[in-house]
């Protein structure tokens, strides 16, 4: 299945970014801030979507809580030990899984397998889907219980939202 749609596209940057901040030791915001500032001067490093960018900040907001689930869905592997770029993947589709209302839970997972097939390993594809499969069963749970906490500037804390 060909994925050239732009919301696959703003998917696959977001996680080139969230790899490279991985990998350069910085912010991936800070990298999103650096690479639209530039493209002021300099189109040919292209324009970041915003998609990308709400979700790249929604899974850097959310990192510690993201990779906790992840890392609870694996299998005989630790979250530090996968590659990098399927940390990335799974990154972006579990904070997907759980946020984006409007995206069907099973085309996130599709998603994700298809970037794990453009961008990492021959076993990566399988792995990765097999990990989400499994996150993606609490994905209806946890978009219930979000939709149902009071909004973050109400005051109200719900259990857990420090950090």
């Amino acid at each position: 299945m060909k994925h050239s749609g732009t919301r696959h596209k703003a998917r696959n940057r977001a996680v080139d970014l969230l790899f490279e901040a991985e990998a350069k030791g910085v912010s991936p915001m800070d990298l999103i801030a650096e690479r639209r500032k530039i493209f002021v001067l300099d189109d040919s490093v292209g324009s970041i979507h915003d998609y990308t960018a709400v979700a790249v900040a929604g899974v850097a907001g959310d990192q510690a809580q993201v990779d906790a689930v992840i890392a609870s869905h694996l299998d005989k592997w630790q979250l530090d030990r996968l590659p990098a770029v399927d940390r990335a993947i799974l990154r972006l589709a579990t904070w997907e899984l759980f946020n984006a209302v409007d995206v069907d839970p099973v085309v996130i997972v599709d998603e994700a397998v298809q970037l794990a097939k453009e961008l990492s390993t021959d076993n990566s594809p399988a792995f990765v889907n097999g990990v989400l499969a499994k996150i993606a069963e609490l994905a209806p749970q946890v978009r219930a219980a979000a939709a149902a906490a009071p909004p973050p500037d109400s005051g109200d804390r719900a259990p857990g939202g420090h950090e």
